[in-house]
C-alpha cells in the first residue's frame, strides 16, 4: 500500500510534466519546421527569451495584478463568510438577499466593468471592485451550503445540552462549513485573477502602475507577439500558483479530521 501511494504521488508529478515537455517540444518543432514567423506564432524558446528580456516590465506588471487579485480575494472571502453566517442565522435575510448575489454572479463582468470604471475615479479601486464581484459568489454560495448542511441530529444534541447560538455556530456549524468554504476559496482564487485581468483590459490604463493585461494590449499594438505570450505565461503561472497555494492551505487545515484531505492510510 505504501509503495502504491508513493507511485501515485510520483505519477501525479511526472505525468503532467512529461506531457508538458512533449507538448512544448512539438510546438517548437512545428514552428521551426514550418518556418512560422514569431509575429504569427512564436515558439517556446522565443517566448522564454522575451520573458527574460522584458522581465523588469513584466514583473512590475505582475505585482500590480497580484495586488489587485489578492485584495479582491481577501475582501471576497471575508465578506462572503460574514454574509453566509448571517444567512445561516436568519432564513428571512437569506431569502431576501441571496437573489441579489446571484444577479452579481450571472451579470457578465465585461458588461458592467466600463460602468464601474466610469463611476469610480480611482482606477485601482475600480479594478478591485470588478475582481471582487467575480470572486464573491462562490465563497458565499459554498459557505452558505456548508452552514446549512450541519447534521440535524448534532444540532438537536447541542440544543439538548443547552448550547447557545454562538456555541452552535462556533463549535458545530463553522467546522462543518470549513471544507465548503475552502472549496469556494479555491474557485474564487482563479476567478479573482480573471476579474482583475478583464477589468485591466477594459480600463486599458498605461504607465508604471499597469497590470499584465495592459502589457498584452501594448504588445499586440506593437506586434511584439513573443512578449504577449510571455505575459500570458505569467498569467497562467500565477493562476496555477494561486490554486496550488489554496489547495495546500485546504490540505493543511483539513488533513487531520476531514475525509476529503485524509490519506487512505489515515482513514483506517
Amino acid at each position: 500500500m505504501m509503495g502504491s501511494a508513493r507511485a501515485q504521488r510520483w505519477l501525479r508529478v511526472l505525468g503532467p510534466l512529461v506531457i508538458g515537455v512533449v507538448f512544448l517540444g512539438g510546438w517548437e518543432w512545428l514552428v521551426r519546421a514550418r518556418g512560422i514567423p514569431p509575429y504569427v506564432l512564436p515558439g517556446p524558446v522565443a517566448i522564454a527569451e522575451a520573458l527574460a528580456r522584458d522581465w523588469p516590465a513584466l514583473s512590475a506588471a505582475l505585482l500590480v495584478t497580484l495586488k489587485i487579485t489578492a485584495l479582491a480575494l481577501l475582501i471576497a472571502a471575508s465578506l462572503g463568510l460574514l454574509l453566509a453566517v448571517v444567512f445561516a442565522q436568519s432564513r428571512i435575510l437569506e431569502l431576501s438577499l441571496f437573489p441579489y448575489a446571484v444577479i452579481l454572479q450571472v451579470t457578465p463582468i465585461v458588461a458592467i466593468a466600463p460602468l464601474i470604471i466610469i463611476w469610480v475615479d480611482d482606477v485601482t479601486l475600480s479594478l478591485l471592485i470588478c475582481a471582487w464581484i467575480v470572486a464573491f459568489f462562490p465563497i458565499l454560495s459554498n459557505t452558505t451550503v456548508g452552514l446549512n448542511s450541519t447534521d440535524h441530529n448534532l444540532l438537536d444534541l447541542f440544543r439538548l445540552y443547552g448550547a447557545t447560538r454562538w456555541q452552535v455556530l462556533w463549535r458545530l456549524r463553522l467546522p462543518t462549513a470549513m471544507p465548503f468554504f475552502l472549496a469556494g476559496l479555491r474557485i474564487s482564487g482563479g476567478l479573482a485573477l480573471i476579474g482583475a485581468i478583464v477589468a485591466e483590459f477594459v480600463a486599458g490604463t498605461g504607465g508604471r502602475s499597469s497590470g499584465l493585461a495592459y502589457r498584452i494590449l501594448e504588445s499586440g499594438y506593437q506586434l511584439q507577439i513573443p512578449r504577449m505570450f510571455a505575459a500570458l505565461v505569467l498569467i497562467s503561472a500565477t493562476g496555477i500558483g494561486i490554486f496550488l497555494a489554496l489547495s495546500l492551505l485546504s490540505h493543511l487545515l483539513l488533513r487531520r479530521w476531514h475525509e476529503s484531505a485524509m490519506g487512505q492510510g489515515d482513514r483506517r
